[in-house]
């Protein structure tokens, strides 16, 4: 089975968020499941200079996008058995950053999905699946039914959407829309959205089937609390919603062979990781005491990520003894927020701060921190979680999305869990939440080394969500 997966961004190529790590890692994993990959992705100026030197020029072309004529050049990079594909346009993607806001952000995607549907004609790439990936490349499912089924090689293509992350839904104007596509109104009226069109329901209404990235996520997105008033859409769907957990590269984050950190270590050798978190304090400027438990978060700085409550709840974890260690970046407010905090009389020594995107720094955190705050008002699935249970950072979160699918609760009486996790979106639950887990650290050392642990052990691999997407294909390829 040929499968292509499109999308915004990938890593190790470009990256901006936990998308590129899904469609960097999930290929691989198909591939073992017998799937001819293929991945296509913008040609970004951003992307490093050691990526572009192993590029391939295979082709290029021009596309019609409203009244001109565009440009569209095809590299190749071939690794692994896979084929990573790059759409270049230095009008759309040579810019210094990789998303912007308003008409040209929605022009530089219409362009990418026209590009990306006239690339797979030209070079006979024509795929069994098309996996596309959140609002940017929702347009392509609507084109592909709106203009392209009258191609032969297209007539038995699938495709698959994969909401990320609903909040961000491309809208657009109609006129816009239809100047750049001629959508024409059939296609306008199915996917209008308050006198806009939106390219997040395009894919939602004209996809084969649609996932998201957890299982507890697709249910939420089908409510109004979380369904950012497409749930009612998103119920509609006669086949549901199906919620796929995502996975990390296990070998990738190994704290038995991560170069980022000072010392190696295991579930079941811990000296390791011990020196690990000395190593954190002294490089963080806390107060270097492995008595004291050091707490990490390590997101974009975004009220999302649950940053007001961490700091309404702050006082009291520092009135605990705990050791506050943040690393990220995003909203002005919150960063100014932790970096005076940081600096202050009250901060020096207890609260750390790193205003950057720094991977090798996130290691570090991960492999020194005791505990791991995600406290998220909604989170679709989360991969920082799972990176904080691979380097056994336990991880205290609230139960939503992939974050209530990836932490099961300690339980104190059967010692089971992997975790700490809360129910409501409150300071106070965090507070009470982050208690029980320092007391358990600090009064039963045996029982948090099983815990972390198990932590570790938890199997949050590719392997079997590869293996739910590819019995997906196959059910959606079969229809005719």
């Amino acid at each position: 089975m040929k499968v292509m997966l499109i999308a915004s961004e990938c890593a190790p190529f470009i990256k901006t968020g936990g998308l590129a790590d899904v469609v960097g890692a999930l290929p691989a994993a198909l591939k073992k499941q017998g799937a001819e990959v293929s991945v296509l992705i913008p040609k970004y100026s951003r992307i490093a200079d050691e990526y572009k030197s192993c590029m391939t020029h295979v082709a290029d072309f021009y596309v019609n996008l409203g009244w001109r004529s565009q440009y569209v050049g095809i590299e190749l990079i071939e690794q692994d058995g896979i084929n990573w594909y790059f759409i270049d346009n230095e009008y759309y993607f040579k810019q210094d950053y990789v998303y912007c806001e308003g008409d040209f952000e929605a022009e530089r995607f219409c362009f990418f999905c026209r590009a990306a549907l006239e690339m797979m004609l030209m070079l006979h790439l024509v795929p069994d699946i098309i996996h596309l990936n959140d609002w940017q490349t929702g347009l392509i499912a609507l084109l592909l039914n709106e203009q392209y089924r009258v191609c032969p090689e297209f007539e038995r293509v699938k495709t698959v959407f994969t909401i990320h992350n609903l909040r961000y839904q491309g809208l657009m104007s109609p006129q816009f829309a239809n100047e750049l596509l001629s959508i024409g109104q059939h296609g306008l009226s199915k996917i209008e959205y308050y006198s806009h069109i939106n390219a997040m329901k395009a894919g939602i209404v004209y996809a084969d089937t649609v996932t998201t990235v957890s299982p507890t996520y697709a249910w939420e997105i089908t409510t109004p609390m979380y369904g950012e008033t497409l749930d009612g859409l998103l119920s509609s769907r006669t086949d549901g919603i199906t919620g796929i957990l995502n996975g990390i590269d296990r070998k990738s984050y190994n704290p038995w062979t991560d170069k980022a950190l000072c010392c190696r270590y295991s579930k079941n050798s811990f000296t390791g990781k011990y020196k690990c978190k000395a190593a954190l304090q002294k490089e963080l400027g806390l107060t270097e005491d492995p008595f004291v438990p050091v707490a990490a978060v390590i997101s974009r700085l975004t009220n999302q990520k649950g940053l007001d409550l961490v700091l309404s709840a702050l006082p009291g974890l520092l009135d605990m003894g705990v050791q506050i260690a943040v690393l990220g970046m995003g909203d002005r407010s919150l960063e100014d927020r932790f970096g005076f905090l940081a600096n202050s009389d009250y901060g020096r020594g207890r609260i750390a701060f790193r205003c950057e995107m720094n991977e090798p720094l996130a290691r570090r955190f991960y492999a020194g921190a005791d505990m791991f705050l995600m406290p998220s008002a909604f989170e679709p699935c989360g991969l920082s979680q799972m990176i904080a249970l691979r380097y056994g950072c336990v991880p205290i979160v609230r139960e939503t999305g992939g974050l209530a699918d990836s932490v099961k609760p300690y339980n104190k009486f059967t010692d089971e869990g992997n975790g700490f996790s809360f129910h409501n979106y409150s300071a106070n639950e965090l507070y009470e939440t982050c208690k029980t887990a320092v007391e358990l650290y600090r009064n039963d050392n045996e029982a948090w080394k099983r815990l972390a642990a198990r932590a570790m052990d938890t199997d949050l691999g590719w392997d079997e969500s590869a293996k739910k997407y590819m019995e997906l294909y196959h059910r959606i390829d079969e229809r005719y």
